[in-house]
This record gives structure tokens, C-alpha cells and sequence, in this order.
């Protein structure tokens, strides 16, 4: 444990960013329905959020490069802050879209800040370990997070307040991290035509997971109160979802490592897709009924992330490794954009299963598409395969290089 102390300040500052975005992402869902914002509304303000984190992800090395880790990383968790607060002064469309706008692109700063400041103290001895504690942050500050939904209540400036507070309070651990500010990260070019040449299932994959996860993440609180659930079922309807997606993720992994991982992106597909259409056509309204669907959807959706990403990086080339985990990610936020967007205009027209429904029909066309690329493409052959499975957060693509063993690394 002595050895991973010096990290303990930056690891508390990731959890308490990724519980406040949780938090955020379900209550501005539910508090918007409060308003009497339509489906199709809320689905564009979750797009505000997502075509941040975009722009975020392409400029944060940049910025980072100019004004160093510190600097960078509070700037953005004051304007994120900011815009908490400005959410609960003027309670509009139009402005919530540009706040979260705002706050996509300060998420995708701090994240990237905190992954690479890790990434420059961990060292071999620690990686393993802290990985995991990263990811029992991770899960443990989502899923808590969520109640504070049920606890305080939709209603007036309490919620807003306190996600402002979080924000700023995770100012104070990285404040006491290692003192010095580690060297500015290189530039991170997002070569599109590179990442589609090195793996066109792997693009299509990421794009499909941001079409879909994304609309669960955005949409999937107006689901659940469109079928009757209380605020607290809301809660656990989401943090089951969530945290499902640690069950199957490793043995998804590891069977991937051993097989085309095609095959198993395919079974990961399926399985998301038949989660879709129970909870879409059997699982009605009943509460017990809809947590047993979205804890199978949440176990085969949410590990394909990172089964199209081992994907990418078996025909990667030496030295394309780190151009993978950008263009992944930043093609996981293209369709994340586009996603809430249209899966909110369908609940508009048909209600809240059709969320389910869209996803079946997305999953169902890149099923179809895999098996085509299954056909026309041979794997790669598991010796020849220069990186493992590796379970990934969509937090920035620096995570990727954290659960990456420097010795295994040929993109530094």
C-alpha cells in the first residue's frame, strides 16, 4: 500500500469527477422531465454534453501543453463548476445545452489531466494495483452518487448546488499531490483515415457503442420514468446498468484473447441486443422485471468498448497505438453525439420502450456488419496479437495508456 500512497490524492480526485458526472448526467435527465422538457429536448441537451467532450478531447493536449496539469485542471473545474450554478439561475433549453456543452469539454480536460498525471507517477509495481483501485472508485462513485438523486430531491437548487460543491472539492486532493506538475504530455494527433485503415469494424464498433450507450446513459432516466418508476428505482435502475458492466468484462477479455475476437464481439452484440428486446417488448413495467434486463444489458454493452479498442490495437502497426486510443474514443464521442439525440425524437413518437428499440436495430446492423468483415478479413492469430485485452474507461484515451505496461509500449 506505501507504494501506491503518493497516488491516493489523484485517485480521489478522479473519483469525485466521475461520481459528480454521474450524478449529473441522471439528475439534469429527471430535473429537465420536471421542468416539462419533451424527450426530443432533453435528447439534445445530452448531445450538448457528448459534442463537448468531443471538441475537449481534441484540444485538452493543447492546452495542458501551454498552461501545464495544475493550471489546466483548475481552470476547468471552476468553469464546470460555473456552469452547474448557471443551470439552476436560468432554467432553459438553450442554455442548459450550452452548459453542458461547456461541461463536456471540461470533463474531457479534467479526466485527461488526472490519467496523465497518473500516468506519469505510476510506475510497473503499482499499475496493476492502482487499476484497480481506479476501477472500484469508478464503480463505487457512480453508483453512490446516484442516491443522492432520491436523498435530496429533484426539486430546487440543492442538487445543482452540490454538484457545484463536488466540483470544486476536487480541487483539494490534487492540491496535495506530488508537487511538481509532470511534463507536459505529447500532442495527440486524431488521424481518422489511419484509424479507419488499421480497423474499419473497430471505427464502426466505437461509433455503434456511442450511438447506443450513450443513449442509455442520457436517455435511460426518461425510461424509466416513462414506465411509472419512483426516483429511487431511477437510481438503481441506472446504477445496476453501470455497474453490470464489470461482470462479463473480463470473461469477455479473456476469451477474446483466445479466440477471434470478432467472434466474441459478435456474442457481446447479440447479447445486448436480445437485453434490448426483453426489456423493449417482455419486461413491461414491472420494477424487478426492467433491473433483471438492464443488468443484462449493462454486462454485454458496456464491455464492448473495449473489445472493439484490443480490436484495433491487434492490426495497429508499432508506434499506432496511441493514435488507436484517441481515434476510439473520439469516434466513441461522435456517436455519442448523434445518439440521445435520435433515440429522444423515437420516445417523442413512441414512447419509452422505443429507447430499447432504437438500440435493438443499431446493435442488429452492426451484428450484420461484423459478420461481413468476418468474411472478407482473417484475424489476427493470437501470437501474433502484440497487446492483450485490456478493460478501458471512457474517461480519456491517457486511460489507455495507464492500463498499458510501459514494456509493452512501442507508441511512447
Amino acid at each position: 500500500m506505501h507504494d501506491i500512497r503518493p497516488l491516493i490524492p489523484l485517485l480521489v480526485t478522479a473519483g469525485i469527477l466521475i461520481g459528480g458526472n454521474g450524478l449529473q448526467g441522471t439528475f439534469v435527465s429527471l430535473r429537465a422531465l420536471e421542468e416539462g422538457f419533451s424527450a426530443s429536448v432533453i435528447g439534445v441537451i445530452g448531445t450538448g454534453y457528448f459534442l463537448g467532450f468531443v471538441i475537449g478531447c481534441v484540444y485538452v493536449t493543447k492546452i495542458m501543453r501551454a498552461i501545464g496539469h495544475i493550471r489546466t485542471f483548475s481552470a476547468l473545474a471552476a468553469i464546470a463548476s460555473a456552469a452547474s450554478i448557471a443551470m439552476a439561475l436560468v432554467i432553459d433549453p438553450f442554455s442548459w445545452f450550452l452548459m453542458r456543452l461547456v461541461q463536456g469539454i471540461c470533463f474531457a480536460g479534467l479526466f485527461a489531466v488526472v490519467e496523465s498525471w497518473l500516468n506519469a507517477r505510476v510506475t510497473n509495481a503499482t499499475r496493476a494495483r492502482t487499476l484497480s483501485v481506479y476501477r472500484f472508485v469508478d464503480l463505487g462513485a457512480v453508483t453512490m452518487a446516484q442516491y443522492l438523486i432520491p436523498l435530496v430531491g429533484l426539486s430546487g437548487f440543492d442538487l445543482f448546488a452540490i454538484i457545484s460543491m463536488i466540483l470544486t472539492l476536487s480541487l483539494v486532493p490534487i492540491s496535495f499531490a506530488d508537487r511538481s506538475s509532470p511534463a507536459p504530455p505529447e500532442d495527440v494527433k486524431f488521424d481518422v483515415k489511419v484509424l479507419w485503415s488499421i480497423s474499419p469494424l473497430a471505427t464502426i464498433g466505437c461509433i455503434v457503442i456511442g450511438l447506443t450507450n450513450s443513449s442509455f446513459r442520457s436517455l435511460g432516466p426518461i425510461y424509466a420514468d416513462g414506465i411509472g418508476m419512483s426516483v429511487t428505482a431511477i437510481a438503481t435502475f441506472m446504477s445496476i446498468g453501470i455497474f453490470a458492466g464489470i461482470v462479463l468484462q473480463y470473461p469477455l477479455g479473456h476469451y477474446s484473447d483466445k479466440l477471434d475476437r470478432r467472434v466474441i464481439i459478435l456474442v457481446a452484440t447479440f447479447g445486448a441486443a436480445a437485453s434490448s428486446a426483453y426489456l423493449a417488448f417482455f419486461a413491461g413495467d414491472g420494477e424487478l422485471a426492467n433491473f433483471i434486463g438492464i443488468f443484462a444489458f449493462g454486462a454485454f454493452a458496456l464491455p464492448l468498448y473495449s473489445l472493439c479498442s484490443a480490436h484495433a490495437n491487434d492490426h495497429a502497426a508499432p508506434g499506432q497505438h496511441a493514435l488507436v486510443s484517441a481515434g476510439t474514443l473520439f469516434f466513441w464521442s461522435l456517436g455519442a453525439v448523434i445518439g440521445p439525440l435520435f433515440a429522444s425524437f423515437l420516445i417523442d413518437l413512441f414512447g419509452p420502450h422505443a429507447l430499447f428499440v432504437y438500440i435493438i436495430v443499431v446493435l442488429g446492423t452492426f451484428m450484420i456488419y461484423t459478420l461481413f468483415r468476418i468474411t472478407i478479413r482473417e484475424g489476427v492469430p493470437v501470437e501474433e496479437r502484440r497487446m492483450r485485452f485490456r478493460s478501458l474507461l471512457r474517461t480519456s484515451f491517457f486511460f489507455s495508456k495507464l492500463a498499458t505496461p510501459p514494456a509493452k509500449r512501442d507508441d511512447r
